[in-house]
């Protein structure tokens, strides 16, 4: 089969809803029309988020789409300073079977009551495949309160691939369906790939 030309429904439903997140969809569709070459998306996840801080407001977006072999990301981002607004936008796709681990971890408010089910209220998804890593250094030191040796540095290396957390306090119900959805498929991905 061609698979540079391979579009089903959940394409169609990735492109609404791209829409429907408001940030910059065509440059979204785009980027990741180019990193899916063509391949079949089989579940996917579409993650705007907003941050303020004192002086201005941050829009970023995640988009995460499952192929048969590869799990595709893009990240948008508002760039900072320009005159006219301007954005980045980077994608990676990471064969199915680099992926090391997927770690979701359920936010669950009483979770005393729940009887034989689980509702969660939010949603993390971390997925690392060894991609890239970050580095903590500080200074080393001891115990004694003299001593003014150089005792070096300590750190910390933590990976630092894809971590994606949705509320539905924040984002609403559906939004954290689509991500559990999405998070099963992606758990069923992982294991046939090994």
């Amino acid at each position: 089969m061609d698979r540079r030309n391979v579009r089903n429904d959940l394409q169609a439903q990735l492109g609404a809803d791209l829409d429907r997140a408001g940030y910059y969809p065509r440059l979204v569709q785009g980027v990741l029309d180019i990193a899916l070459a063509g391949e079949e998306v089989r579940a996917y996840l579409v993650h705007p988020e907003t941050t303020f801080d004192s002086r201005e407001v941050r829009r970023h977006l995640t988009a995460l789409a499952l192929t048969p072999t590869r799990l595709v990301m893009a990240h948008v981002d508002d760039v900072p300073g320009e005159d006219v607004p301007s954005a980045a936008a980077t994608t990676e796709a990471v064969p199915l079977g680099r992926i090391a681990s997927v770690a979701l971890t359920h936010g669950v408010s009483d979770p005393a009551s729940t009887h034989g089910g689980m509702r969660s209220d939010e949603l993390t998804i971390a997925v690392t495949w060894g991609g890239a890593q970050q580095v903590d250094l500080a200074p080393a030191g001891c115990s004694d309160p003299e001593c003014d040796a150089d005792h070096g540095y300590t750190g910390l290396l933590t990976p630092e691939d894809v971590v994606v957390r949705v509320s539905a306090q924040a984002e609403g119900d559906k939004a954290l369906e689509q991500a559990l959805g999405f998070a099963r498929a992606l758990s069923v991905a992982t294991v046939s790939a090994t």
